[in-house]
């Protein structure tokens, strides 16, 4: 049943924030990595003191450079920076260093898979930037404390055009995005530690109208299932203020997890209130065609790339490739042992069914794993041969050969006695014992009923202890059953 919010489109445009893994901090040597006691990463510099100067972090310039490569921006030749002035407790300098007129990249794009199929979302810009220190209002009733720790910590941040419409592409969007990061390996992407935060803003017009609704930014939301809320609840606070007579007013908000409602911090400002002004420290950065090029020749594989890789040539499903790609490293150890082992689904099984919840069990990294890719082959082709059962070897030899890694999978399965035979007079005590203790089935099966071949294929199984080769065995029980 149609309501009146069916008769309204969203339009979401994200503003990202992804923390650079570099080691030190932005313009300055401090230690940037996360955590630490408070205010102890931290120097006369991040701290603002009078008469201290910024140096540029080289890092994180080729981070942004690197990411604008991977999305298809335009990289821009001569960058600038900018100083960003507004009062805040965490803002040691009362301004921050960012940039406004020359950012590195322009342009690009994401692709995201939709309910709706793939959408490509656009990016308007990326920029360096520092970010600011933290403010803790929840460990005293009359007092807020400052961590300065995060502050000048190296940002980039990625703005899109508002080419998203609903909460579910905003979560895909920010998926690939924490993945495209992983890939480079230039931010783990971890929102719950804050490598990854985004503004979210948000405005509602009636479908079919092409000029922008006022928009709402909601700040600093640090979970993909809280901007999610944050967009579903502000959605329908600006549908029903349109449809009572009253107008949105541009503002910037707040989410609360708890309540699931957003609240103003202020009304939104534009660029003149921040009085952006050219940054006197530092000079342009001028990047050469040949230093770019030589930047995108060190990028690897991204995950459309190999996804498509996947499903092309090695004939793998949606599902699989998804699941594969996920994460580079499991990309990379599933590629050495397609390597080893061309039967790609057979290797692909594996990994999904076996190797990948192993890891996430034991919590320990894929490079971590203590079965050699050559082992791992080797026990694919056990199965892929016939030699051995595909649910024995995954039941009894991939434990065993986790706790031993050192033994080869041919050897363990001798060991179990678990080796399938496919010798005839083996075979055929087998399956005329099957036969004559089933005269019933027997009579049935030649009457038409064919589906039995499995019941026979079962018991013969189960009477050999998983040792009948299912190839041979299929043959000649299919030879004596149409006698």
């Amino acid at each position: 049943m149609s309501t009146i919010y069916d008769q309204y489109e969203t339009v979401i445009g994200l503003e990202i924030h992804i923390q650079l893994n570099t080691n030190s901090k932005a313009f300055c040597g401090d230690d940037a990595h996360f955590g630490g006691a408070p205010n102890t990463h931290v120097s006369a510099i991040s701290l603002g003191h009078p008469g201290t100067l910024p140096r540029l972090n080289a890092q994180q310039i080729k981070s942004a450079i690197k990411l604008g490569l991977a999305l298809g921006s335009e990289i821009n030749s001569v960058n600038t920076f900018d100083r960003k002035n507004y009062f805040y407790a965490d803002l040691p300098k009362g301004y921050q260093i960012t940039q406004d007129n020359q950012p590195f990249c322009r342009g690009g794009s994401v692709m995201v898979k939709t309910i709706n199929g793939e959408r490509a979302i656009r990016t308007h810009h990326i920029h360096m930037e520092e970010d600011a220190g933290k403010s803790i209002h929840d460990l005293d009733p009359n007092h807020s404390f400052i961590d300065l720790n995060r502050a000048g910590v190296p940002l980039l941040e990625i703005v899109t055009e508002p080419d998203l419409r609903s909460g579910e592409e905003v979560e895909a969007y920010m998926l690939a995005m924490r993945q495209l990061v992983r890939y480079l390996d230039i931010s783990d992407g971890n929102m719950d530690e804050g490598s990854m935060r985004c503004d979210v803003n948000i405005s509602v017009r009636k479908k079919g109208e092409t000029t922008f609704g006022e928009r709402c930014e909601v700040k600093n939301v640090n979970s993909m299932r809280f901007a999610k809320r944050a967009i579903q609840y502000e959605v329908k606070r600006q549908i029903d203020l349109i449809e009572s007579g009253g107008k949105v007013r541009q503002q910037t908000l707040n989410f609360d997890p708890e309540t699931g409602v957003t609240s103003p911090l202020r009304d939104k400002e534009d660029a003149h209130d921040y009085r952006y002004f050219p940054e006197p420290d530092l000079p342009p950065v001028h990047l050469s065609n040949e230093q770019i090029e030589l930047w995108k020749s060190e990028l690897p594989a991204l995950p459309k790339e190999l996804y498509a890789k996947f499903t092309k040539e090695h004939q793998l499903s949606d599902y699989d490739a998804t699941i594969l790609t996920e994460e580079r490293p499991v990309a990379v150890f599933y590629q050495k042992l397609a390597e080893l082992n061309g039967n790609y689904k057979a290797v692909a099984n594996l990994m999904i069914n076996k190797i990948r919840p192993y890891i996430q069990e034991q919590k320990i990294h894929i490079q971590e794993f203590p079965v050699p890719v050559n082992s791992l082959s080797d026990f694919i082709q056990l199965i892929v041969d016939g030699k051995v059962a595909s649910a024995m070897a995954y039941q009894r030899i991939f434990p065993k050969l986790i706790e031993t890694p050192n033994e080869t999978p041919l050897s363990i399965a001798e060991q179990l006695h678990l080796i399938q035979s496919a010798d005839e007079d083996f075979l055929m005590t087998l399956v005329k014992e099957v036969i004559e203790k089933n005269p019933q089935k027997v009579a049935a099966y030649q009457k038409g009923k064919k589906g039995l071949i499995g019941f026979f294929m079962g018991e013969i199984m189960r009477a050999s202890k998983g040792k009948a080769d299912p190839k041979a065995t299929n043959q000649l029980l299919g030879e004596l059953l149409r006698k």
